[in-house]
C-alpha cells in the first residue's frame, strides 16, 4: 500500500471551496481540537479512528485530508484507513500549524461553524433578546411568559432557568400549539449560551406564530452572571404532541419551506441517490427524538434530533459536498431543521411521506463498524494474576477518572501517545490494558505490537471491573500532568462550574461568541448562504 500523499494548505482550502466531497477531519484528541483548528475540521480522535470513520465517512472513495499536530499520528492514520480500503487519503503538510501559519486562524471551542452562523444569524435578522434581569423582573411582576429550553432534555434536566420547560430546538414548531397555546403570551427561548436560543427564537419568527417570541441573551450563564440561581436536577421529558399542535404546526413548516426553497423528494428519488452510493454521498438522517427513532425507523437511518444536527452537525456528517435527506413523521421538524441547514451550505432535502407503507426496525440503529484487530479480553481475575506475576497495566480512558482510581503502578495514555510510553511498559513481557471501552482497546492491539513485543490483554470491564471485584486501586491527582491530557478540554472547561471562578470563564466565552462573525469572515470558507431562498 502506497504512503498517503501530502497536500499544502492551500491545495486544501481549493478542496474545500470546489463543491466536491471532502472530509477534513482532525486526528488530535478533544482537548487539542478545542484549543484550536481550522473551521472547517471535523475532529475525529485517532483513539476512535476505525470505530467513527466509516457513520462519518461511509464512501470510502471519498477526498479525506488527515490533519494532526505535525506528530506523525497522520501517517498512522492513513494506514489504518488504507486497510479498511479507503484509497484517496492525503495529508495536510505540516499539521495544524501550518493552517496557521499560512495566516488563517485557528478556532477553539467545538461545533463553531453553527455557533458563528447562529450569530450572523442573529445579525442578519435582528433577533430580539431580552436580559437575564429583564426576564427575571417579569417573572417577579407576574407577566404572562414561557420559556422553552431549546437544548436536550438531559442537559435540561442538569440545570436551567427557573419556570423553564424543555423543548428540543427541532420540537419548538412542531408542540409550538401544546406549550404556548394563548397567542399574548410572551415566548423566550433559553439555552446555554447564545446558539440554540437564537437558532430557536428565530425558528419560531420565521414559523410565523402569532407570538413575540425573543432569545435569552446569554442563556443559563447570563442568568448566572445576573447573580440568579439555576434550578438543577430535575427529571422532565417531553409528553406526547397533541393532533392539534401537529396541525398548526404543518402549514407553518410548509410557508418556511416554499420561503427558504427547501427541496422535497420521494421514495424513488432517495433510491435512486442511495444507488449512487459508490459515488456521492448520501446521509439518511432522522431528526425525530431518539426515542421516536427507537420506536420505528427506516432501515439505513441515523437518530439525529434536528436541533443538535444544526447545533453539532460534524457528530453526523464528515462529509463536505454531501447530500442530507432528513426524515420525520408529519414533516416539520425536518423542514425546520433543513431550512437552517441549507443556510448553513448543506445540500439538504426533506423525504416526504417517509414511512407510508415502510418496514420500520426498531431499537437504536446499528452502528457501522469494522472488523476490530483481534484481541485476548480477560476476565478480571485473570488480569490480577498476569498483573502478579509482572504484567504491567495499561489505562485507557478519562485522564481525569484515571488520577482518581487505577491499579497500582498502571500508566495512563491514549492510543495517540504510544509512542511516548515509558521503556518499563514496552519491553515488558506482558501488558494487561484496561478501558471503559472494550472496542477502543482493541484499537491499540496493532499499534503497541509495532512498539513492543509484549503479550497483551485486555482486562474485561476495566478499571470499574477491577475496583468492583475488590482490587485495589491508587490515586494521582497530579499524574497524568495537565500537559498530557489531551483527552481534557482545558479550554473554557470551567463555565459551567458552580464556584465562583467561573463568571469569567463565562463572560470569555460569551464574549467570543459575539466576536466570531468576524473570525469566521477572515477565514473566508464559512459556505454560509443566509436567508437565501
Amino acid at each position: 500500500m502506497a504512503d498517503a500523499q501530502s497536500i499544502s494548505v492551500a491545495t486544501c482550502r481549493t478542496w474545500l471551496g470546489d463543491g466536491g466531497e471532502v472530509a477534513f477531519l482532525d486526528l488530535r484528541e478533544e482537548g487539542p481540537h478545542c484549543d484550536g483548528h481550522p473551521l472547517l475540521a471535523v475532529n475525529l480522535p485517532y483513539s476512535r479512528l476505525e470505530l467513527d470513520i466509516l457513520r462519518l465517512v461511509p464512501r470510502k472513495t471519498t477526498r479525506i485530508v488527515l490533519v494532526d499536530g505535525n506528530d506523525g499520528v497522520a501517517q498512522r492514520a492513513a494506514r489504518r484507513l488504507g486497510h479498511l480500503g479507503y484509497d484517496a487519503v492525503h495529508l495536510l503538510a505540516g499539521g495544524v500549524a501550518a493552517w496557521s501559519l499560512a495566516g488563517y486562524p485557528l478556532f477553539p471551542s467545538s461545533n463553531v461553524p453553527s455557533k458563528g452562523f447562529a450569530e450572523i444569524v442573529e445579525i442578519g435578522s435582528h433577533t430580539p433578546h431580552v436580559t437575564a434581569a429583564e426576564l427575571a423582573e417579569m417573572q417577579r411582576a407576574g407577566k404572562k411568559l414561557k420559556i422553552l429550553d431549546s437544548r436536550t432534555v438531559e442537559e435540561f434536566n442538569r440545570f436551567h432557568v427557573p419556570g423553564a420547560v424543555t423543548c428540543p430546538g427541532a420540537e419548538l414548531v412542531h408542540r409550538f400549539a401544546d406549550l404556548v397555546p394563548d397567542p399574548e403570551t410572551l415566548v423566550v427561548v433559553s439555552c446555554a449560551g447564545r446558539t440554540r436560543s437564537i437558532i430557536g427564537a428565530q425558528s419560531l419568527i420565521n414559523a410565523g406564530v402569532p407570538n413575540k417570541v425573543v432569545s435569552l441573551q446569554g442563556g443559563t450563564q447570563g442568568w448566572r452572571l445576573s447573580g440568579l440561581e439555576l434550578e438543577r436536577n430535575t427529571q422532565a421529558s417531553l409528553a406526547p404532541v397533541s393532533a392539534a399542535a401537529v396541525a398548526a404546526a404543518e402549514p407553518r413548516a410548509a410557508a418556511v419551506a416554499a420561503k427558504f426553497g427547501v427541496r422535497h423528494i420521494d421514495r424513488a428519488i432517495l433510491a435512486a441517490w442511495q444507488r449512487e452510493a459508490a459515488a456521492h454521498t448520501t446521509y439518511l438522517l432522522d431528526v425525530r427524538t431518539p426515542e421516536e427513532f427507537a420506536a420505528g425507523h427506516l432501515p439505513g437511518s441515523v437518530s439525529a434530533p434536528g436541533g443538535q444536527l444544526v447545533q453539532a452537525i460534524d457528530r453526523w456528517v464528515g462529509t463536505r459536498g454531501a447530500r442530507l435527506v432528513l426524515v420525520d413523521d408529519h414533516g416539520t421538524r425536518a423542514v425546520m431543521t433543513a431550512h437552517w441547514l441549507k443556510q448553513l451550505g448543506w445540500d439538504v432535502a426533506v423525504l416526504d411521506h417517509a414511512f407510508a407503507g415502510a418496514v420500520l426496525a426498531q431499537g437504536p440503529g446499528e452502528a457501522t463498524l469494522p472488523l476490530l484487530p483481534a484481541a485476548a479480553v480477560v476476565p478480571i481475575e485473570s488480569a490480577a494474576a498476569l498483573l502478579a506475576a509482572g504484567a504491567m497495566p495499561l489505562v485507557l480512558g478519562a485522564s481525569g477518572v484515571f488520577r482518581i482510581a487505577h491499579p497500582p503502578g498502571a500508566v495512563w495514555t491514549t492510543r495517540a501517545r504510544l509512542d511516548r510510553l515509558p521503556a518499563k511498559l514496552r519491553d515488558a513481557p506482558r501488558i494487561v490494558v484496561f478501558a471503559d471501552d472494550a472496542a477502543v482497546a482493541r484499537l491499540i492491539v496493532p499499534d503497541l505490537a509495532e512498539l513492543s513485543s509484549a503479550e497483551i490483554a485486555i482486562a474485561e470491564g476495566g478499571v470499574a471491573a477491577w475496583q468492583g471485584a475488590g482490587y485495589s486501586v491508587v490515586a494521582t491527582p497530579d499524574e497524568p500532568p495537565d500537559s498530557e491530557r489531551i483527552d481534557f478540554i482545558f479550554w473554557n472547561h470551567n463555565r459551567h462550574d458552580t464556584d465562583e471562578g467561573a463568571a469569567q470563564a463565562m463572560r470569555n466565552y460569551l464574549q467570543w461568541e459575539l466576536d466570531l462573525p468576524d473570525e469566521i469572515e477572515k477565514d473566508g470558507m464559512s459556505g454560509f448562504r443566509i436567508g437565501r431562498a
